[in-house]
């Protein structure tokens, strides 16, 4: 049964954050907010934790490629080779924001999270809650949104009702007030072209 934390976006608690980033050390799965839509996630170096997350959201690991959360533009250089100058600049005018940026990755990178392109998808959210995590866990989680089956509402927005949704599937879920109901602007840069996949929250063409 998961365990539902609130948790204040400008000032979260440390004891709070200290209990969910022991929960991904300890491989668990959690739900957590971003500047665009509610996430679920784990720490990407936990095999099992990305295959529940897998499971969980019911995609093959090996075709599709995961993206994850860094604290800033400072982690990039950790997981991903050959990033041209053009494109640093404009992630750098552009995070934090509502982006997903697809780069080459390099061997940092676990293989369960790559897929079989060799590239992955780096998110810097505008949002206080997940960036505070992944700086206190050392390293980046996974993110991938939780959606919704109804036809209408593509995003689950309600933390209460994403807590019961997911009550027995993950092991904490992050109260961060109603969510947005727009995923990121996904833009694919492996080819030093920026190539729009999904058009999202963020207008990217401001920064290019």
């Amino acid at each position: 049964m998961a365990e539902l934390i609130k948790l204040y976006e400008q000032n979260p608690e440390q004891r709070k954050l200290d209990q969910i980033v022991e929960t991904l050390k300890d491989g668990g799965v959690i739900i957590y907010p971003t500047d665009t839509v509610y996430g679920i996630g784990c720490d990407i170096f936990n095999h099992k934790a990305v295959e529940r997350v897998c499971r969980i959201k019911g995609i093959d690991p090996n075709k599709n490629n995961l993206s994850f959360i860094c604290y800033d533009l400072s982690d990039i250089s950790n997981y991903v080779k050959n990033l041209p100058t053009h494109v640093f600049k404009v992630m750098k005018k552009a995070l934090p924001g509502p982006f997903t940026f697809i780069l080459n990755s390099n061997s940092s990178v676990p293989e369960m999270s790559i897929a079989e392109k060799k590239s992955v998808g780096i998110r810097v959210p505008d949002h206080n809650s997940p960036r505070a995590i992944v700086k206190e866990l050392g390293n980046p989680i996974v993110t991938t949104s939780i959606r919704d089956e109804d036809e209408i509402i593509e995003y689950s927005t309600d933390p209460s009702l994403i807590y019961e949704k997911f009550d027995h599937l993950v092991d904490i879920v992050i109260d961060g007030g109603y969510g947005g109901n727009i995923a990121s602007t996904v833009i694919d840069c492996t080819q030093d072209t920026f190539e729009i996949v999904r058009e999202g929250k963020g207008d990217i063409e401001q920064y290019l």
